[in-house]
């Protein structure tokens, strides 16, 4: 009898309404010692108040899995279209002043 590690399949399940997707033009990254909070927010221009569209907790582990996927992804994505421009050549932009994040 084989054993066959590691080919377990999971299924997703996608709801029409998730499938639509959340627009979010800032992301504010808080930590703890034990997980990271990220909050997706939509800023419009003129208008003092945004609000959190979106906000996702993960374990540190899953926040460097997450890490470790966007670059991949965003590599393979300059391959294909060419780099991304940021404001700053550091590659770092930095938050809207006076915005912290809270948990």
């Amino acid at each position: 009898m084989e054993n066959k590690k590691g080919n377990t399949e999971i299924q997703i399940e996608l709801s029409e309404e998730t499938a639509q997707g959340t627009y979010a033009n800032l992301a504010i990254i808080a930590h703890s010692s034990s997980e990271f909070i990220l909050d997706f927010i939509r800023l419009v221009p003129g208008v003092p108040k945004a609000k959190v569209q979106s906000r996702i907790i993960l374990t540190p582990e899953n926040a460097k899995r997450l890490l470790y996927a966007l670059q991949d992804n965003l590599t393979r994505f300059e391959e294909q279209f060419g780099t991304v421009q940021t404001e700053h050549p550091q590659g770092f932009i930095p938050p809207i002043g006076g915005i912290k994040g809270e948990a």
